[in-house]
């Protein structure tokens, strides 16, 4: 941690927490995912900051110590780019390099759609572009290929997951979730969280999660909560229908992605298919290469972290 500083900045209406490391050079940017934080990428800060860039990490909206609006349609995909858009301003700088993971990959994906003139290079970790079906809501097509108990289906009705986290408490429910090494499509038992996303909860962490780490995330999921992160789950059909304008746009920005062999999103069906199959390729044509990591499951930017950190210098230092 030494050396990472940390402010809040004003951004689209909110106040927003970042870390930063590194006063010069070019600026990288990383967003985490779902139930993470700034802290997801502390490895990669470190790393990236000692090697001559600004490395900033912020909280997104409605995490830790970013503000948290009430209302679910706070949580559009249009105030997440928007709040990220701010972000770059605020640094004075008109591009960064971009690295994202899970759902800041999602982010990641819809800044380069919008303002693609922002970002260098993208290095996207885990979930690929997500081609728009012009005819299916993304909530009814998940619900019809994986059933009602699909995660993304269980966090749709405000407050009944949330009530379910808190009967078996936010220390369990993040280490379920950081641990996880199912494959395939996470699937949540109706009517509790139960065993979650891992049925196999290690009593010890593994190596790359210390205990210190595990109670940071607890510490301030303990203050805030779960809701901010699910809204955006809750914004999925809302953010179909937003995005209509752009159905069939193509991502022109670099593009290096990296996934493990065990992430729950790549061992989905037609994850792979897509992937390596080449709609990846048809729709993000400046797709460089594709990374996929031996023995490693979803959370590869902290199981993997050097290697992953090697990733991304090696790519963005070409630009």
């Amino acid at each position: 941690m030494e050396g990472i500083e940390h402010r809040t900045v004003e951004v689209n209406g909110i106040k927003m927490h970042i870390a930063e490391k590194g006063k010069e050079g070019p600026v990288v940017l990383f967003l985490h995912g779902f139930p993470e934080l700034w802290y997801s990428w502390r490895h990669q800060i470190a790393a990236l900051g000692s090697l001559g860039y600004r490395a900033v990490a912020p909280d997104l909206r409605g995490y830790g110590d970013t503000d948290a609006p009430a209302s679910i349609s706070s949580y559009t995909i249009f105030h997440l780019v928007g709040d990220i858009v701010a972000l770059i301003d605020s640094l004075g700088v008109d591009q960064v390099f971009l690295v994202a993971h899970d759902w800041g990959a999602m982010i990641g994906w819809y800044l380069c759609m919008f303002r693609p003139e922002r970002i260098k290079a993208y290095v996207c970790l885990s979930v690929p572009f997500n081609h728009r079906n012009p005819t299916v809501k993304p909530i009814d097509g998940r619900r019809a290929a994986y059933g009602d108990d699909y995660y993304i289906c269980r966090f749709q009705e405000p407050g009944k997951i949330e009530a379910e986290i808190a009967e078996v408490g936010t220390a369990y429910v993040l280490k379920n979730v950081l641990t996880t090494r199912k494959t395939g499509p996470p699937i949540l038992p109706k009517g509790e969280f139960g065993t979650g996303f891992n049925p196999d909860t290690p009593e010890t962490l593994p190596t790359w999660l210390t205990e210190d780490d595990l109670a940071y995330f607890v510490s301030k999921y303990e203050k805030t909560g779960f809701t901010g992160g699910l809204n955006y789950y809750r914004n999925f059909n809302l953010n179909w229908e937003l995005t209509a304008p752009w159905s069939g746009v193509k991502i022109k920005v670099p593009v290096k992605f990296i996934t493990g062999d065990l992430d729950m999103v790549y061992t989905s069906p037609h994850v792979k298919e897509y992937i390596h199959g080449g709609g990846f390729k048809e729709d993000v044509p400046n797709l460089e290469e594709v990374i996929v990591q031996k023995g490693v499951a979803h959370f590869n930017n902290q199981e993997a972290a050097e290697e992953i950190s090697n990733h991304i210098y090696e790519f963005i230092k070409k630009f």
